[in-house]
């Protein structure tokens, strides 16, 4: 009998931490992006929770790039999809040091050459010792229940459904309004 109860425990643990759908095994992620704490580019706190119902698009971002163009495209996918998307721009400096401003050259960049109104973040490390958990989660299928990834580049983009889970995420060669991403909303 107590073999029996045994292995119900361990099912009832197994069944409690991974999720079964369409044929899929997805882990259930250990914390809520909901959860995560990081700053505007003004410094102000920004609620991950207020944007529950939408997808999300986060893009690594940065102002010499060989991507920068991409600006213009997230700007007309936030444009197009603003009922159904949220687009966050998450600058990083952690790739050739191509996004050397501050804060407020940043967000006048941003502005003055590409027209964005989209959510800008604080400039935070995408990977490495001082990861921010934004990108922990994005990144590890510990945290995100479904996949785990490394930031390869610049503009690097990353979708979550309007509940807060992990759907994919897409090198920086695949444009903001490739058909990848635009299939999904």
């Amino acid at each position: 009998m107590k073999s029996i109860a045994i292995i119900a425990t361990i099912f009832s643990l197994l069944f409690s931490t991974v999720l079964i759908t369409n044929n899929s095994i997805f882990m259930k992620p250990k914390a809520s992006i909901y959860d995560i704490s990081i700053k505007s580019l003004s410094g102000e706190k920004i609620d991950l929770a207020k944007f529950k119902g939408k997808k999300i698009l986060f893009v690594n971002t940065a102002s010499e790039c060989g991507f920068t163009k991409q600006y213009a495209d997230l700007q007309k996918l936030h444009e197009a999809y603003k009922d159904k998307l949220v687009v966050i721009g998450v600058p990083c400096n952690q790739f050739g040091g191509q996004e050397p401003g501050n804060a407020m050259q940043i967000q006048s960049f941003c502005q003055v050459n590409y027209g964005v109104t989209f959510l800008m973040t604080e400039k935070v490390d995408v990977k490495g010792d001082k990861q921010h958990p934004l990108y922990k989660w994005l990144t590890q299928k510990e945290m995100n229940g479904v996949k785990s990834s490394s930031v390869k580049w610049n503009f690097q983009k990353y979708l979550i459904d309007e509940n807060g889970n992990f759907i994919d995420y897409y090198y920086s060669i695949t444009g903001p309004m490739s058909s990848k991403i635009t299939k999904q909303l």
